[in-house]
């Protein structure tokens, strides 16, 4: 099966963490391409069902209810409806969006574990795990803080450090205390249900699945084929807590299904939940679109999810044995805010419900910035004035201004109406101009529905853009204002043919700007028009009475972004009030002489360096020493590209002892300088010398 054969399309969209708003990274990330995806489906005709929802259990919502001293189900009760409501206010049009605390999620997803379980595809087993005796539970990973045994920070979880990027187990941990009560934590034995994900590897059914990854975009194949060579290892799929689902087996007291087990059963279960309804029997059962291999299903994620939705779902479907697979996962990667990571617990974001306040009615501003920074392939960054720039010059200079003339000029001229044609220019140089619009807006349109069929939507908004562009030029280039005086036959060809690209216009900006497009067809007068219309040569007849010309876009002026900055140098500084007292670290305690001595450090370049797959901080550097080369893996991912430090000179502690992380085996590690503000900067040489030489 391939796209060009479906006619049914099941899309999903990432379930959101109920424990916060929604931010631009989110929309950036997942929400917005999806949407614009799904409305171009429907635009060309295609019966399609967009499933998304609030993802109600995990670690995050107990550490939530925790922090603000309240009940999970409160904390997701209130962060599903913040959520629900700003996304339907911004314009993404989910068929449905559901709760995985729904009872339909909870029988969807335990007879789902079920069945797994009868068939013997989960391996028990006993493992010793951390456990609280105040608080009388077993510790998730979150749940466990300790040092860092790489860097020394004092902060690090149970499953990474976020100062140096490890990534860690609980047992790694340096004096590892429990988040729920700050007791020591024991090791005690434990049961849980693994899913052999090394054996489901090597299985026939699962061999072929990945054939599909050749045709899926670079960032999902590269990771996802990292994950594969490096082999895949079993995972529990229960865990000792009690909010979530309960593991519906015996034996399994106190236990419920993993997250990420039972977070992708959350599409299935919301499909259920609303087929069931009147409005959704229409669509019909919901089989048809889970179990029907006519059915393309197709996952919008983050990054941060590629290995959920392309592989470890997958296993679960295929071990099933009754649902279809993943055809593609358009996953898109982080976008950052104003030189710095969006960050939920430090408050750095844009969030999309105070957005919504502050720029009431603009939402489709917001849709074409995100849309034109979309970070598809690599991270990419929002900045204010960017925004302002970007809706400035173009949503209002190109596509508004266009529009806007063409009406103003048919409403001064013509009281209104599409004029009436007798389909001649009078010259050649209008003749070439006439030419040369034409097929600018039909290689335009040509090139917008292909990028949007390959899910490439940024280079598709900016066909869309280009189109507006052809019609601003034809104008500038026949100055209907000065030709109006002596050839006004010529010049309601001009308009008549201005007001079939604003047409055209209202049809393509149907997936990217929905607002939009329904106030173009509105003024108008040209409501119904329907994407199959965008190749036709006439969208609006002539005598049709125009509607008001009303302006699409307002400038963006200055008072608003500043406003906008005023707010995030506000949060910053309230981020860094603690460091600003004390800006630089204490000096640690004196040592000797020999103490420092025992130190060898070298002078090293770098020769390779690539991220290392599954951890977003670390990179794997091949470092040459003179006498000899070493594999030496850093967390510095968030401060440099492996680009920036190929043949850089570094400090390397030489005779550090080697150590495994991730599989790989670190023979040395870099001297890095830092600051309290979250700053790293490399100690290197001021000039070149040979690698090797001793720093002193």
């Amino acid at each position: 099966m391939t796209n060009k054969e479906s006619k049914r399309y099941l899309v999903t969209a990432a379930l959101p963490y109920a424990n916060g708003p929604v931010h631009i990274g989110h929309l950036a990330g997942c929400y917005l391409p999806a949407d614009i995806y799904v409305r171009y489906l429907k635009a060309v005709g295609k019966e399609v069902l967009f499933i998304c929802g609030s993802d109600e259990h995990g670690v995050p919502i107990t550490i939530k209810a925790k922090k603000e001293q309240i009940t999970p189900q409160q904390v997701v009760d209130k962060y599903d409806g913040i959520m629900k409501n700003a996304f339907k206010d911004f314009g993404i049009d989910f068929t449905y969006y559901g709760r995985t605390s729904s009872q339909t999620h909870h029988d969807t997803a335990q007879a789902f574990f079920r069945n797994l379980y009868d068939k013997g595809v989960f391996k028990e087993e006993v493992t010793n795990q951390y456990y609280d005796e105040e608080a009388k539970q077993f510790l998730a990973d979150r749940y466990i803080t300790g040092t860092c045994p790489r860097c020394g920070n004092a902060g690090a979880y149970g499953d990474q450090c976020e100062k140096c990027g490890t990534a860690l187990s609980p047992t790694d941990l340096i004096n590892p205390k429990s988040a729920l009560s700050g007791a020591v934590p024991i090791l005690k034995e434990t049961k849980n249900w693994f899913l052999p994900m090394g054996e489901i590897q090597q299985s026939e059914q699962f061999q072929n699945y990945i054939k599909r990854f050749d045709h899926w975009k670079s960032n999902i194949k590269g990771q996802c084929n990292s994950w594969l060579t490096e082999g895949l290892q079993s995972r529990a799929m229960t865990r000792d807590l009690d909010w979530g689902v309960p593991v519906p087996v015996e034996g399994a007291d106190g236990k419920v299904l993993y997250v990420w087990f039972d977070a992708p059963i959350g599409y299935i279960s919301a499909s259920k939940e609303y087929l069931a309804t009147e409005a959704g029997s229409a669509f019909g059962p919901w089989t048809k679109w889970w179990q029907d291999e006519e059915t393309e299903l197709v996952h919008f994620i983050g990054k941060d999810n590629i290995v959920f939705h392309a592989i470890i779902f997958p296993m679960m479907l295929m071990t099933h044995g009754e649902f279809i697979l993943p055809s593609n996962v358009p996953a898109n990667e982080f976008l950052n805010l104003e030189g710095d990571k969006i960050s939920t617990s430090r408050n750095w974001a844009v969030w999309l419900h105070e957005y919504l306040i502050d720029f009431p009615n603009r939402q489709d501003e917001l849709r074409y910035v995100l849309t034109s920074i979309a970070p598809e392939t690599k991270d990419s960054e929002f900045t204010w004035k960017d925004y302002q720039i970007r809706v400035n010059s173009e949503l209002v200079s190109i596509f508004g201004n266009f529009v806007n003339r063409v009406l103003v000029l048919c409403d001064k001229y013509y009281a209104g109406l599409v004029p009436a044609i007798e389909g001649k220019l009078s010259n050649e140089k209008l003749i070439a101009a006439h030419t040369l619009c034409l097929e600018q807006v039909s290689i335009g349109i040509a090139a917008m529905q292909e990028n949007l069929k390959a899910i490439k939507l940024r280079e598709a908004q900016a066909e869309f853009i280009n189109i507006a562009r052809a019609g601003n030029k034809f104008l500038a280039d026949t100055e209907p204002w000065k030709l109006v005086k002596t050839d006004e036959e010529s010049v309601k060809q001009i308009l008549f043919d201005a007001l079939q690209i604003c047409a055209k216009l209202s049809v393509a900006a149907q997936p990217f700007l929905p607002h939009t497009s329904e106030n173009l067809a509105n003024m108008l007068n040209a409501k119904g028009l329907v994407w199959g219309q965008l190749t036709d040569a006439v969208l609006v007849q002539s005598g049709t009475q125009l509607g008001k010309a009303d302006i699409l876009y307002k400038q963006v002026e200055d008072e608003e972004i500043n406003k906008q900055l005023l707010r995030l140098e506000e949060i910053k500084k309230a981020n860094t009030q603690a460091p600003q007292a004390k800006p630089l670290s204490e000096v640690k305690a004196p040592i000797t002489y020999e103490d420092f001595d025992k130190l060898d450090l070298r002078v090293g370049k770098v020769i390779e360096a690539e991220k290392v797959p599954k951890a977003d901080k670390l990179l794997k550097l091949t470092v040459d020493l003179g006498f000899e080369k070493r594999t030496i893996l850093s967390g510095i991912a968030e401060y440099y590209t492996p680009e920036e430090l190929l043949g850089k000179l570094v400090t390397v502690v030489a005779n550090l002892a080697p150590r495994k992380i991730r599989g790989i085996e670190s023979q040395g590690m870099l001297l890095m300088a830092g600051n309290d503000f979250g700053k790293l900067y490399s100690v290197s040489p001021e000039k070149d010398i040979e690698p090797g030489s001793a720093v002193k």
